[in-house]
């Protein structure tokens, strides 16, 4: 690699994933090329991408970002995945994958541009997603009204209630 293509490399790095809000650091000694190859299309599936980095290059490139927090991780064979949007899907599929394929190992995470333990993603991989999370509290909003209305309408349903009752009381004793 030359100075042009690692300048070039360079500037990409620090034009994508240093201005990433979430990342993980991945080792992914090990792993084959098929898995590698899954691994990326799920990312993908997600929204979310997957880079193998140079140490070095990545290092300088994430110089005064918020991901220089994780500078101390960027060591051995390491892989880059990134979110701009959904870190919870980008979590479970990383440990979904985890799961099947022990070689591939979280050394450490950023969510919203604070470092985090790599043991966090459990934790975040078990939440609900963020659609899962807004139609409950859609649900809880809509609760008390739906039941103040249900309430007003007790007296109303009770006196239809009464009337049909009393309709069928006359019609039969008639």
């Amino acid at each position: 690699m030359n100075r042009d293509e690692k300048t070039a490399m360079i500037q990409e790095l620090s034009d994508t994933v240093a201005k990433a809000p979430h990342a993980f650091l991945i080792d992914y000694t090990g792993i084959t090329v098929p898995a590698v190859t899954d691994l990326r299309r799920q990312i993908r599936g997600t929204k979310s991408e997957y880079l193998v980095v140079k140490n070095t290059l990545a290092l300088r490139a994430i110089k005064g970002k918020p991901i220089e927090a994780l500078a101390e991780h960027f060591t051995g064979m390491t892989a880059i995945a990134y979110s701009q949007t959904d870190v919870v899907a980008l979590a479970k599929v990383i440990h979904t994958f985890g799961k099947t394929n022990p070689h591939v190992k979280v050394k450490a995470a950023l969510l919203d541009g604070k470092a985090v333990p790599a043991s966090s993603l459990e934790a975040l991989a078990t939440m609900p997603s963020r659609s899962e999370l807004i139609a409950r509290l859609l649900g809880l909003m809509q609760s008390p009204v739906r039941r103040l209305v249900t309430v007003l309408s007790a007296p109303h349903r009770n006196v239809a209630a009464t009337l049909a009752a009393i309709t069928r009381q006359k019609e039969q004793t008639a």
